[in-house]
This record gives structure tokens, C-alpha cells and sequence, in this order.
């Protein structure tokens, strides 16, 4: 994993670059699971981790895309938002797994449980940077199938 300062989203794939985006391997192609196109963390989770445990979870560790502040993630599922130019739908929670336990602490599947961060699906592709705001569509609006930005 590594940081960017900027990825492109692309509609019902995943993020450029990402493994799961890749459209060679069609098992690990996003388009073959919404649930693996786009995971998300909160830092404040992150943070809570070092907090119970003493021991710090470095961002990349977390294996997680997108790393937010400010919001809570678990309120996303079921929802539409947009995060620069790209429109997302939470699907569901993206809880702590074993594998990344035993790549990280032995605590973090039973600290982290219900704030692991989310899994998304990309509706609309667009670039996502450092820096942009996440904003949530109202629940009015979640059925419509066209969104415009601006």
C-alpha cells in the first residue's frame, strides 16, 4: 500500500492502481464484487486503536483506501456520498479480519470490531484527492440514478 495525494475512482471497478481494480484478473476485479471496490477507515478508529492498546496502527496498516476524519463511517451504510468528484454507496461495515491481525496486533479484530471502516461501491468515477470534504446525499435522493456535481 502506499499514499497518494490523488486516485481516480472509476465507476464499478475500484480505485486506479488498486488490486481489485485490476481488469486482468477478473477474480480480483472489482466489478466482480462491489464490496471490494472501495474500503474506508476512519483516523479517529485508528487513533482509538493506539488508545486501548498502546500500540500505534500505522495508516497504511490498516488496509483501508481512503482514510477520513470527521465523520462516522458506520452512519454511511446504505447511503450515498461524495467525496470529490467521485458519488460512493456504503454497503456495509468492513470489520477487522485475522489475516490483518496477524500482520499487525494480536488486540486489533476485537478492539476495531464495528470500527474497522466500510466498504463501498464507486456509482459515478472521478478524482479523489488529500484534503476533500465528504458530503452525504439526503436519503431522498438515494433512488435517483443521475447525480450532478458542482
Amino acid at each position: 500500500m502506499q499514499s497518494l495525494g490523488s486516485v481516480e475512482a472509476l465507476a464499478d471497478t475500484g480505485l486506479a492502481g488498486d488490486r481489485y481494480a485490476a481488469t486482468t484478473n477478473g477474480r480480483a476485479s472489482g466489478k466482480h464484487d462491489p464490496t471490494r471496490q472501495v474500503t474506508l477507515i476512519e483516523s479517529e478508529n485508528i487513533e482509538y486503536f493506539f488508545g486501548q492498546t498502546g500500540h500505534r496502527l500505522a495508516m497504511p496498516d490498516s488496509r483501508r483506501n481512503i482514510v477520513t476524519a470527521g465523520i462516522r463511517l458506520n452512519d454511511l451504510c446504505g447511503r450515498h456520498f461524495q467525496i470529490g468528484g467521485a458519488l460512493f454507496e456504503g454497503l456495509e461495515l468492513c470489520e477487522p479480519c485475522n489475516p490483518l491481525k496477524r500482520r499487525t496486533h494480536p488486540e486489533l479484530v476485537r478492539v476495531l470490531r464495528h470500527r474497522g471502516g466500510l466498504r463501498a461501491r464507486i456509482l459515478q468515477g472521478g478524482w479523489v484527492s488529500v484534503g476533500d470534504t465528504i458530503h452525504v446525499q439526503p436519503a431522498s435522493l438515494r433512488d435517483q440514478s443521475a447525480f450532478a456535481f458542482g
